[in-house]
């Protein structure tokens, strides 16, 4: 056998091919077109592949992903398209393919790694966790009655104008216009749009994702009542309940749903693994300093993880537990039984706001 490596470019086309018989057998279209910007060519040096002879038996691939929150500018590692041939299964080269991303991913300096499974026994043997938070509310009735909006439905649509309303989330993933386009091109993206009086785009809202998220709105922008308006426009066409996703920072959307009475569901955001530590935790810290916390501890040395203020120092050897520090989804404060300085700035500074919008998933 040989890698896992990265293929070379005359390779590119029997990765593609292999993907789509292994992950989208009878599709109507290429799983490169599902993911535009990670299953592309210029990815190709963050893609891994293992070999047997000529044949490809193994894949998975990194797309890294520069996401900017209130607190700073962190670096992604999403990563998917892990499958390997029926036949060379049990032998460990999943193992070996996604110890080889999480070096690439290293190697690019990526903060933290993420991905989506359900297989999370599996994962957590190479130190992945579940952290995070993501809400989802059923839109199963009206949530406007009325509304003065125009609604047009499909893809075309100024990308210019998408990244204008999502440019306005606190927490994004770098998007270019390209990147805006290419995405409006995925198979099976139903894209919804709201228009008011002045002929001014004021909401959209993506439902699926190639043959991922179907009956999801996984990506939207605009003001909140617009958004609803948009929703109930969205269910009452498609004649169906919707589940939106949410990140658990749009505080005013989830109460506004929540006092509606829409039945809810929280969970988490997906399995995650710390890559570079000490760059992670000195970004929290320059965000706690620039707050007037100049004591926080928070590190790595010698195997274990040291988090508090000042003299009040706690200490765990479990990447998990600090996996859930950081991102939840529980306060920290409900965590651990830290001081009560300690515990306030915590729960002042933490969970980070982390956030994969449906685009950007891998």
């Amino acid at each position: 056998m040989e890698g896992p490596r990265a293929p070379e470019i005359h390779e590119w086309t029997r990765v593609v091919e292999f993907l789509n018989t292994h992950l989208r057998p009878g599709q109507g279209w290429s799983i490169a077109d599902e993911y535009p910007t990670a299953i592309t060519s210029s990815n190709r040096i963050n893609s891994r592949v293992i070999f047997d002879g000529d044949q490809i038996i193994s894949h998975a691939i990194v797309r890294p992903i520069i996401v900017k929150n209130p607190i700073g500018v962190f670096k992604v590692a999403g990563i998917g398209s892990v499958v390997t041939s029926d036949q060379y299964r049990k032998q460990g080269l999943s193992t070996q393919i996604l110890e080889s991303c999480l070096q690439a991913a290293r190697d690019s300096n990526c903060d933290l790694a993420i991905l989506w499974t359900d297989l999370f026994d599996f994962y957590r043997r190479i130190g992945f966790e579940l952290a995070g938070s993501e809400v989802s509310f059923e839109i199963d009735r009206d949530l406007v009655s009325n509304t003065q909006l125009r609604f047009v439905e499909g893809p075309k649509v100024d990308p210019a104008a998408v990244l204008r309303l999502y440019a306005q989330h606190t927490v994004t993933s770098h998007r270019s216009i390209d990147d805006i386009r290419e995405s409006l091109a995925i198979p099976n993206s139903r894209v919804t749009t709201a228009w008011d009086s002045m002929g001014r785009m004021v909401a959209y809202a993506v439902e699926g994702k190639g043959a991922d998220l179907n009956g999801y709105i996984h990506e939207w922008g605009g003001t909140l009542p617009n958004l609803l308006a948009l929703f109930t426009h969205m269910r009452t066409t498609q004649k169906r309940t919707l589940r939106l996703i949410t990140p658990a920072h749009s505080l005013n959307l989830i109460a506004k749903l929540t006092e509606l009475g829409l039945p809810v569901h929280r969970g988490h955001l997906g399995m995650m693994k710390l890559l570079k530590p000490d760059s992670f935790f000195s970004k929290i810290q320059r965000h706690a300093r620039s707050l007037g916390i100049a004591d926080l501890v928070l590190e790595k040395k010698d195997g274990k993880f040291y988090f508090g203020r000042g003299l009040h120092v706690y200490s765990t050897d479990s990447e998990a537990d600090i996996l859930r520090l950081l991102f939840g989804p529980t306060r920290p404060s409900e965590l651990h039984a830290f001081d009560r300085t300690t515990a306030e700035t915590f729960d002042r500074l933490l969970p980070v706001p982390m956030w994969i919008w449906g685009w950007d998933s891998v």
